[in-house]
């Protein structure tokens, strides 16, 4: 299991202390279902083959709280983010994306559409 310390390009400031790379199949469709509680600072970073408004879609079917989505195109460039509230059907980016973060709704408060973020792997 990997995780990533996710960082604002531009400015260095760290948007989400701890972040799962989630790439698998078994990451993707486990996600963030039946927990019940996550950390301020955590959160799940899921990695897509390609940029794509299907495969970045996400559903809220058994989920105990609402998180904030932010999806993010092949550049890390933020290209939309939603406040995404318990068992709705789904939620779509805007534009296509190739990654996307779940995390705890202050997560969009830290980062604004525009806003180039890098991935470091935690050693």
């Amino acid at each position: 299991m990997s995780y990533r310390i996710i960082r604002n390009a531009e400015t260095g400031d760290i948007v989400l202390n701890k972040a799962k790379w989630c790439a698998s199949f078994w990451c993707h469709f486990r996600g963030l279902q039946l927990v019940r509680d996550l950390p301020e600072d955590e959160g799940l970073l899921f990695v897509t083959g390609r940029e794509s408004l299907s495969q970045a879609t996400i559903h809220m079917f058994f989920m105990f709280f609402s998180i904030a989505v932010v999806w993010l195109d092949s550049e890390g460039k933020v290209v939309d983010k939603k406040l995404a509230k318990p068992w709705r059907p789904a939620y779509t980016p805007s534009q296509p994306a190739q990654y996307y973060i779940e995390a705890r709704p202050g997560l969009l408060d830290r980062v604004k559409i525009g806003d180039v973020l890098r991935f470091d792997e935690v050693k």
